[in-house]
């Protein structure tokens, strides 16, 4: 079977963050896509151009796809097997409770594609899985379909953000596929056309190497963020300013400027599975240099938290119990409304145990962050959620949250302190404003009497 580069049949297994964004943007391509997913009320608002999720630009893509007929939604493997050629793989591989993936919903997809494939198709891998899974996969899929060796399967793991994930999806800074036949490459590059001939780098390699890119990426930023973090807390007992510490290290070209903001830490659905995924790996091989290392980027992550819970106790006088809290921001990362693994969040929950009243502000999380912590209070402006405050915690950098006119905040507090645990506010500004500002890794004083 050929496929021209215009009019492919492809479909998407998996209509949660990646798999619906990926649809929508291989139709925004000119492919002719379907969409399935087990959850039926999920394909019925992706059936009505409604993003189950907030991403910047989704909804918009959608609607046009579907108006222009290149995009619907379906529930039936048995419809996918029969409408496509080429089968993306995009279910949720979510963190297990020993810190490996769960790739419980990868396998079960498999298991039930794989009898519905009667002719020559390719399976490609989105997900992030262990290395091995894409082997494993293709075992399970060859013995339970009627055709056999003539399924094939890649792998070609994402690299969007939360956030940008269209803009990540249309214009990536590279194209990894992991392959194990030049059929295989070439039917990738067919569906990537496009994107190739606008110069996107192509990197074919071996499954195994595809899977463990994903995982390496994630990885290593991890690890920038830790180092920068466990930098700062060396400039709070020097006195010296991990802000102007890290412009100095971002002229470096082999250091670069990107995640060397000092904060709060890394959260949401990706980083910190990722990174426990391969310290896993890497623990189970024997690898246990990696293994330590990782490790100590995840404790040093999550130490994080009980840092900016400490220093709003201290802020407090030692105690919180009966303060009141703002809080700016709970979504585990600006321009978006995930709240897995919330860094914010957990810092709420730490405070509210000791007695703070905290009352939460986001432009997008508020409605996810309830479902999960329904004894917080939610506010829906920051003036209401700053109402009578005794505290300000900045711990999402909403650009919104950085346009804020500290002056006016001021007339609603009932103290006018607050912690940036982003590194993201104009300290100057605020302590003009009377403001007593602490940003962790930065030498602190209190604003004008």
């Amino acid at each position: 079977m050929k496929c021209s580069d215009l009019d492919m049949r492809l479909t998407v297994i998996g209509a949660g963050h990646l798999g619906l964004t990926h649809a929508a943007c291989m139709a925004d391509l000119g492919h002719k896509v379907l969409a399935i997913d087990v959850d039926r009320n999920q394909i019925a608002k992706a059936a009505e151009g409604a993003a189950p999720f907030f991403e910047p630009g989704l909804e918009l893509l959608l609607r046009k796809n579907l108006d222009a007929g290149r995009l619907r939604f379906a529930t039936s493997f048995a419809e996918a097997a029969d409408f496509g050629y080429v089968h993306f793989l995009c279910v949720g591989t979510p963190q297990a409770d020993n810190g490996a993936a769960d790739l419980t919903s990868a396998y079960a997809a498999a298991e039930t594609l794989a009898p519905c494939l009667t002719s020559r198709c390719l399976i490609v891998g989105k997900s992030t899985v262990p290395v091995g899974t894409a082997r494993k996969l293709m075992t399970l899929v060859r013995a339970l379909a009627p055709a056999g060796e003539l399924v094939e399967l890649a792998w070609n793991p994402e690299f969007l953000r939360e956030g940008s994930a269209v803009q990540d999806t249309l214009h990536p800074n590279r194209l990894v596929f992991g392959v194990t036949s030049d059929s295989a490459a070439q039917l990738l590059r067919q569906v990537y056309a496009k994107l190739l001939a606008a110069g996107i780098p192509e990197l074919i390699m071996d499954l195994e190497t595809a899977e463990l890119t994903k995982l390496a990426a994630n990885a290593f930023l991890a690890t920038k963020i830790s180092f920068i973090n466990a930098i700062a807390d060396v400039c709070e007992t020097t006195g010296a300013d991990v802000a102007l510490l890290a412009q100095a290290l971002a002229h470096d070209e082999r250091i670069g400027r990107q995640h060397l903001t000092p904060g709060l830490g890394f959260g949401g659905g990706c980083l910190p599975k990722d990174l426990r995924t391969l310290r896993a790996t890497a623990a189970a091989l024997g690898a246990d240099s990696a293994a330590s290392l990782l490790g100590e980027v995840d404790a040093i992550n999550l130490a994080r938290r009980a840092r900016i819970a400490s220093l709003a106790r201290e802020t407090a006088d030692g105690s919180l119990a009966g303060k009141r809290v703002a809080v700016l921001g709970v979504a585990f990362k600006p321009g978006s409304d995930d709240v897995r693994d919330s860094p914010s969040l957990d810092v709420c929950d730490r405070l509210a145990r000791e007695g703070a009243i905290i009352s939460v502000h986001d432009p997008a999380a508020t409605a996810s962050a309830a479902r999960l912590y329904p004894h917080l209070r939610y506010a829906e402006s920051v003036l209401e959620a700053a109402e009578a405050a005794d505290l300000i915690l900045h711990l999402t950098e909403w650009s919104a949250y950085q346009a804020l006119d500290p002056a006016a905040l001021g007339t609603v507090v009932a103290h006018r302190t607050i912690i940036d645990a982003r590194c993201a506010l104009d300290t100057d500004l605020w302590r003009a404003a009377g403001w007593t500002i602490r940003v962790l890794g930065r030498p602190w004083s209190p604003g004008p009497p």
